[in-house]
């Protein structure tokens, strides 16, 4: 796993989260992953694939993540909520996609999942929800944990692990107060964003736009990124309430994941 991950300079970084402390962290970032952007304002595209019983979580968060001095903003590319395309939630070059469905009683509760160019940008991402623990949410939960794999897209990690509330949808709470972005998480949004890349790796309408991925179809690219829900690849880290997971994919670029952990798979 180790001599597999360092082949590639831009995914060593992947082998540091292992020393991660779980405290809390006023440098929440995952690794420095980030969308590469030629300006200071991202426009990213999303493609909607919730049903109606998530839609105005996805909504909320959305509107949560784009307040403030975040450097996103959001546009729904598209729609598309049928149950197939909802369990396979395949990632699209330059945008991010938003799903539910009943994954199975496989241990998590949510799933990021990011592929990275090599210069290490995020060039595509995955939100996942899984409803096989429907039982277990409650309205706050479902916030909780829309907003935090929605954040684990943008490339912020956890402000704390140890249950701690630091009233954001990004750390491990369950309190009431973290079901969205706080003041911190837009001033790390914006300070991870505030230098310019020579490209964009986001959709931005241009032919340029999206990063680059692989052209060819499924013969060439294999598979679709990120979408492989019981088989993620190398698992890097194994913490108490989540883990990473990392793949090599078809086309030479790797595919990250973040797995939130559900209750009783600690």
């Amino acid at each position: 796993m180790i001599k597999l991950i360092k082949k590639v300079s831009y995914l060593s970084a992947a082998l540091a989260v292992v020393t991660v402390s779980s405290q809390a962290s006023a440098n929440h970032t995952w690794n420095d992953y980030h969308w590469a952007s030629t300006t200071s304002t991202i426009n990213l595209k999303v493609i909607d694939s919730t049903t109606a019983d998530w839609d105005q979580e996805l909504n909320d968060s959305l509107a949560a993540w784009s307040q403030s001095s975040s450097p996103f903003m959001f546009t729904i590319a598209s729609s598309d909520d049928a149950s197939r395309t909802r369990k396979r939630c395949n990632m699209v070059s330059g945008q991010m996609r938003v799903c539910n469905a009943a994954y199975g009683q496989n241990g998590w509760l949510g799933l990021a999942s990011i592929n990275l160019d090599s210069n290490g940008h995020i060039t595509q991402g995955t939100a996942k929800m899984n409803d096989s623990y429907d039982s277990y949410w409650t309205q706050s939960e479902k916030n909780h944990v829309m907003c935090q794999e929605i954040g684990h897209v943008f490339g912020l990690g956890h402000t704390s692990e140890d249950g701690s509330s630091q009233k954001t949808c990004m750390d491990y709470s369950q309190d009431v107060n973290s079901q969205w972005p706080n003041a911190h998480d837009y001033q790390l949004l914006a300070s991870m964003y505030n230098h310019l890349e020579t490209y964009n790796s986001y959709d931005d309408g241009s032919s340029s736009g999206g990063g680059g991925g692989c052209k060819g179809g499924p013969k060439k690219c294999g598979k679709a990124k990120g979408n492989n829900e019981f088989g993620l690849g190398h698992k890097v880290l194994s913490a108490d309430k989540y883990e990473i997971w990392v793949e090599q994919e078809a086309d030479g670029t790797y595919t990250v994941h973040h797995v939130y952990l559900a209750e009783g798979h600690h």
